[in-house]
Parts: structure tokens; sequence; C-alpha cells
């Protein structure tokens, strides 16, 4: 059994255009006194990379590697959520999505943007020595997820191959560079849940490259059994956001929120151990499952401040982590081993 590696970070919740959060010196700076020692770059974002340069200058990213070497840091992976999104979006989300891409971008000119960052997210990946790289699907089939109207026979299926059709090249790129594209299973994407994971490499035949960003707050947020997920598909399992959420369901509002802000749905986002998940039966199911990854934080919660979820969340991974045993833990009342011994005491001498 492995070590999974940690306390990690994602940055992007946390990057604010004030002092202290407006750069990736000055943010990186910060969570490394907090106790971690990776961070999860947010690729879009220019104040953290220059996407460009990562994945044409192999100088840069050493550069880059070594200004966070100075902090005791990593980087751990870098994220193309917002890219995967736009690489297929139903024309009903294009105007809440808009501000994932350039302005002025529909079509084919918005997928072909997002095909070229992805590219350049896991060219960057390489050049950096990352294997994982976070992303979400996008989709055309998010508004049907309840059936009614009654759904046609052929239209998820069809979906599934666009969908497919557009990650096929980028799933050929990854695993011809060593890494994987780990799908956060997200609401608003097209691979929310381990069904829809399989439907998607059925139509990628299976596709090696196509890794799980495991987040069990979404699974939670589902009431999906978000620790039998980790022994189905832990072998895809590439990344791990480490966030919390709780389900309590009352007489207004259940699974699907009743349009409710985050603050009054039942189901909500809670900083490292105010919501429900069992992070020891994660950790534990995880590291059976042989992931070799970072546990990084994804902090979202409706109560807490940042400050004070960062501040708690480095510790908070620090004590999950699980040093694998090397040894068994009864071989002092072993003794030496040999065919004519286990015969003997079968009965069988």
């Amino acid at each position: 059994m492995t070590q999974i590696q940690g306390p990690g970070i994602f940055l992007a919740q946390f990057l604010r255009d004030t002092p202290l959060y407006d750069s990736l010196e000055n943010i990186t700076r910060w969570v490394a006194g907090l106790g971690y020692k990776g961070v999860q770059i947010p690729a879009w974002d220019s104040r953290t990379i220059d996407l460009d340069k990562a994945a044409s200058s192999q100088s840069y990213c050493d550069d880059y590697k070594g200004r966070l070497a100075e902090l005791g840091l990593v980087p751990t992976e870098l994220a193309g959520y917002l890219q995967g999104q736009v690489l297929a979006v139903h024309p009903a989300y294009e105007a809440g999505f808009a501000a994932f891409h350039p302005p002025g971008l529909r079509g084919v000119a918005r997928t072909e943007w997002a095909a070229g960052e992805l590219k350049k997210c896991i060219i960057a990946s390489e050049r950096m020595g990352l294997r994982n790289v976070p992303v979400l699907s996008g989709g055309f089939a998010w508004h049907l997820m309840y059936p009614w109207p009654q759904r046609p026979p052929g239209l998820i299926d069809e979906a599934f191959a666009e969908l497919a059709r557009r990650w096929r090249p980028l799933l050929d790129l990854a695993r011809d560079k060593g890494c994987v594209l780990g799908y956060e299973l997200h609401p608003g994407s097209d691979l929310y849940d381990g069904a829809t994971f399989e439907m998607f490499l059925e139509h990628t035949q299976q596709h090696p490259a196509a890794g799980i960003n495991y987040d069990p707050s979404h699974l939670l947020l589902q009431q999906l059994d978000y620790l039998e997920f980790i022994p189905i598909y832990g072998q895809r399992i590439s990344g791990f956001h480490v966030k919390d959420a709780e389900f309590r369901p009352n007489g207004r509002v259940g699974v699907y929120g009743g349009y409710q802000p985050w603050s009054k749905r039942a189901g909500r986002f809670r900083s490292l151990g105010d919501g429900q998940v069992d992070f020891r039966r994660v950790f534990t199911l995880l590291t059976e499952a042989g992931y070799k990854g970072w546990a990084v934080l994804e902090w979202e919660c409706c109560v807490k401040s940042p400050e004070q979820g960062a501040a708690e969340g480095a510790p908070f991974i620090a004590r999950h982590l699980i040093e694998t045993a090397q040894v068994a833990f009864d071989d002092f009342a072993g003794g030496t081993a040999s065919r004519e011994l286990n015969r003997k005491m079968l009965g069988l001498e």
C-alpha cells in the first residue's frame, strides 16, 4: 500500500485582488506558512501561471518549480476545470459560462479555444513532471438530468458520443505525454456520478487516460455512497479534493435545493471537519486502493471564512495521512515458515 501525499491546497478560491492573495508569490508564501506542502494551480488564472510559457518553455517550468521549492512547496496539478467546462456547452448555458472564456467566443470558436487551452495544460503538466490534469467534462445533457419530459431513445447516447468525440484527442495526447485527465464528477457537467463516467468510458473505448478527480462532497450531496465508490473506481482515481459537505433535508428542501442560496440548501459545502464526510474511511479506502497522488484541500463553505478554512485545512489533512505499514502487526508471533510445517499443521504429514 502507498502513502498519499499532502497536505495540498487548491488556490482558486483564495485568489483576490488584495495583498496576500493577489499573486503567486504572495499567496504561496501565505499557504506555506499555514503548513501546506503542495499547491494546485488554476491554469486559467494569469495571476498564478503563464500557461502559454509553461506549455512552450521547459526553463519557465523549471524556474516556476524552483520558486515554489524556495518556500517548501511543489505544484500538485495544473487544473483545467473552466476550460473543460466550456469544451462542451449547451446553448442554454452559454451566458452563464461566458466568464470562463475570452469574450465573444461561441460555438466552434469556443470549442477550439478550450481544446487548445487543455492541450497546453497537458503539455505543461508533462514539463513539470505532473500526472493528473483535473478537469470538468462540460456537457450537452445536464438539463435532461431529470427524465421529464420523457427522453426519446438515443438522446443521451448522442450526447455522450459527441462528448467523447471532443475529448478523445485530448485523452490521446494525455496518454502520449504520460498524463491522465482527472474528471471531477460535478453537477452541471455530463459526468457527474459513476454511471455517467462508465458511459463516457464506453464511448472512449475504456481510454487509459480517463481518470477521476475524487471529491466526496459532490457525491454526498447526491446521496451517492461516496465510500463504496472508492473500491469500485479506485483504479481510475487520479486526484483527490479534500472537501467536506453536509446534507440535512427538511420539510422544505431536499436534494434539488429549491433554488435557494447555498446557506439555505439542504446540501451545503462545509469546511473540513464541519460536514458529514467520513474522512478517516476515505483516506483508508484510498490508501488501500493504491492511490499515490495528493490530498488537496478545496475550500468552499457558506459559514466560515476562507482564512479560517485554510488554516484548519492543513493540520486536518496531515492528521489523516496514513503511513502505510511495512510489517504485519503479528509478525512477533510468527515462526519460520516451510512447506513441511504447513503440511503438518494441515494434518497432511
